[in-house]
């Protein structure tokens, strides 16, 4: 079968992704965002009361949530998806002094799904084959943060999983984001390409052992991709300030300090952030399609977005990450931001941004904010009052 051109694909992986959301959008409202034999979760909603204490108990809710929504997700659509098992593998491993193991199922579902992924790709010649590749980062990403906070020691799996993924870089030297955007996680080729690059630096004692010539070669090549694009926003912007902490000589010191200010500059009064502050609407990615848009300019604060807890949660870890201590009365702002907007089933809930419905963002939101509590400390101290 003929390779299409790489153009008329790509328009014909967003033509047929971008009209999933209307599609979406005439199903009758969903009562369950889970449901998988004895889980059944709820669709979060935003008069979803909040927690009248927070404490150890509303965080150990909000892991069953997190543990109980990936299981769900993968025994019911097996599919990597960017909002369930994707935010699971990337934040809660990382979780385990406090919470525990994540979710072995979680974890054998990954693995079991590389071989048949590198199969799948090697006959792939149109938009399965991006939809593919896609998978394999989230798929090592998720691995290498198991193997880095769980078990302590890169596995097979893991180091298949990554040589899989790297295997299907683009020819741009990242890896091709098709389709319809989804804020957070599923934005650009710069965004999916630096969950790659953490992958390969983060896999414990991985990228030192590596001797393939053509898979060095394949990295030096991400790095460069990294290196030269354009932030779109001030969103890829704040993910630069990922790529000083992760690669800081691909990132100049005066240009990681503009942004570190810039995105300091975007916290609101109340200590939060929020993520529609980081780009116009339709500079997300182009195109945007016209039933995101509105979406978005629809919202009931679209005229003066609030502070939201991805992007607040966000904010803090990658500040914490580039050295900002945890007791800088501006992280301990958006702290305290976050415990108070904690709602009843361990949830942070937040206004979907793409597709209206289920809500995942308020899975996203959670793992995102469980994460942040755990770099501040704040689990620490909450497990032990």
């Amino acid at each position: 079968m003929k390779r299409l051109a790489l153009p008329i694909l790509l328009l014909a992986v967003s033509s047929a992704l971008a009209q999933e959301p209307s599609r979406t959008a005439t199903r009758p409202r969903p009562t369950l965002q889970y449901d998988s034999g004895e889980i059944r979760i709820a669709v979060p909603r935003s008069d979803d009361p909040k927690v009248q204490e927070f404490g150890w108990e509303s965080i150990r809710t909000a892991a069953k949530y997190l543990d109980d929504g990936a299981v769900a997700w993968m025994r019911e659509r097996s599919c990597v998806a960017c909002h369930t098992p994707g935010a699971y593998m990337l934040d809660r491993p990382a979780l385990t002094p406090w919470l525990g193991k994540p979710s072995e199922e979680v974890h054998d579902r990954f693995v079991a799904g590389i071989q048949d992924e590198v199969s799948a790709t090697r006959q792939a010649g149109g938009v399965r084959y991006y939809a593919l590749a896609e998978r394999a980062v989230w798929r090592a990403a998720g691995l290498v943060q198991w193997d880095r906070h769980v078990t302590g020691k890169l596995s097979d799996p893991t180091n298949r999983a990554l040589r899989s993924m790297l295997r299907q870089q683009a020819s741009h030297g990242g890896w091709y984001m098709p389709g319809e955007v989804e804020i957070p996680y599923v934005t650009t080729d710069f965004e999916l390409t630096l969950h790659a690059a953490r992958a390969i630096v983060e896999a414990p004692g991985w990228l030192a052992a590596l001797t393939d010539a053509e898979l060095l070669e394949r990295i030096e090549r991400m790095k460069t991709f990294l290196a030269e694009t354009r932030p779109r926003n001030d969103y890829e912007r704040a993910l630069r300030i990922e790529l000083a902490s992760i690669l800081p000589a691909l990132v100049p010191g005066t240009t990681r300090e503009a942004d570190i200010a810039m995105l300091w500059a975007k916290q609101h009064d109340d200590g939060g952030w929020c993520m529609r502050d980081m780009s116009d609407t339709r500079s997300w990615r182009t195109p945007m399609s016209d039933f995101v848009v509105k979406l978005i300019e629809g919202l009931p604060d679209a005229a003066r977005p609030q502070s939201d807890p991805f992007m607040t949660a966000q904010a803090i870890v990658l500040l914490r990450d580039s050295g900002v201590p945890a007791q800088d009365p501006r992280i301990q702002k958006g702290i305290a931001w976050l415990k108070a907007e904690q709602r009843v089933g361990g949830r942070w809930w937040m206004d979907s941004l793409y597709r209206g419905n289920y809500n995942f963002i308020t899975y996203i939101a959670t793992a995102r904010v469980m994460r942040a509590l755990g770099v501040c400390g704040e689990l620490d101290r909450i497990r032990n009052e």
